[in-house]
């Protein structure tokens, strides 16, 4: 008679992802996935548990464009679409410096700005968006950035991500940035299935206060730049590994895991040529200009 096997008990998550043990094979673990018919107050309760954990874990989060004034942080992610942010702040204190103003920008030569903006890619077509943006700045609103959605979305190159990017953080009013990072995560967690950025943003939307949706943005995008990443997830080194459903996905060997963090976790700096304060004290360091690395 063949001896019976006992059944092997299942491996959960732990409570907070850390390295293991000197000397000793991490142990397999696997997140306990959340029921398939989950309650709508489970997912709320869920969600925003989520957003306390990446709060502890970034609380410098912010936005990683290099800004001094709204027409600054309007450009400036413009020209963000199909490039790093990183790349765009390296870019941009040339186009400042010439172009300060609205004014300025709407009248310069394209053939200089395209020079300008040519290392952020597809510079023809954001040539002629922020020139187009800055033309209607100067002869609709008095040269300001307008801080209505409904005025920022009809701007050139402006969508509702733009848009809520600027109010949020130009003139602090809640917004949430739906960008490739946010899509990922929010999907992953099960927050929605949708697809399309504006129903993302619905959906996201009604599981927080509106309080809490710029900062929110900025976590979850934090998170997916550092740890959440699109192809090679690292799953092993998550703080919030037990809640996420989608864990497994990625890495889960803590000391792998720790290998695929990037930026002030992996010692590397930052996005922003000049970050914030907290930043700095939290161990971030200044990202280096065009041409330095």
């Amino acid at each position: 008679m063949r001896k019976a096997v006992p059944p092997r008990k299942a491996a959960v998550a732990p409570g907070k992802a850390t390295a293991a043990v000197e000397g000793t094979p991490p142990a397999r673990t696997v997140a306990p996935k959340p029921p398939r018919k989950e309650s709508r107050t489970a997912l709320v309760r869920r969600a925003r548990r989520i957003n306390r954990e990446l709060a502890e874990v970034y609380p410098y989060a912010h936005p990683e464009l290099d800004f001094e004034n709204p027409f600054q942080l309007l450009v400036a992610t413009v020209l963000s679409a199909q490039t790093t942010d990183l790349r765009v702040n390296q870019t941009t204190p040339a186009l400042f410096a010439k172009y300060p103003t609205p004014e300025d920008l709407a009248a310069a030569d394209p053939e200089e700005v395209e020079e300008i903006l040519r290392p952020t890619g597809f510079f023809r077509a954001k040539t002629k968006s922020v020139m187009g943006l800055s033309r209607m700045l100067v002869e609709e609103f008095g040269g300001e950035v307008p801080n209505r959605l409904e005025d920022l979305v009809r701007l050139p190159g402006v969508g509702r991500k733009t848009a809520f990017v600027v109010l949020g953080n130009a003139f602090g009013r809640p917004g949430i940035t739906v960008d490739t990072h946010f899509q990922r995560l929010v999907r992953r967690w099960k927050w929605t299935e949708e697809t399309d950025p504006d129903k993302i943003e619905a959906a996201v939307g009604a599981l927080f206060p509106k309080s809490e949706w710029t900062m929110l943005s900025h976590r979850v995008i934090f998170h997916g730049r550092r740890i959440c990443h699109a192809r090679k997830p690292a799953c092993g080194a998550c703080p919030i590994a037990p809640l996420c459903p989608a864990y497994g996905e990625g890495e889960t060997d803590p000391e792998k895991a720790k290998k695929l963090l990037k930026y002030e976790k992996g010692g590397l700096p930052g996005q922003r040529l000049k970050p914030p304060q907290s930043y700095l004290d939290a161990g971030g360091r200044p990202a280096p200009p065009l041409g330095a690395g």
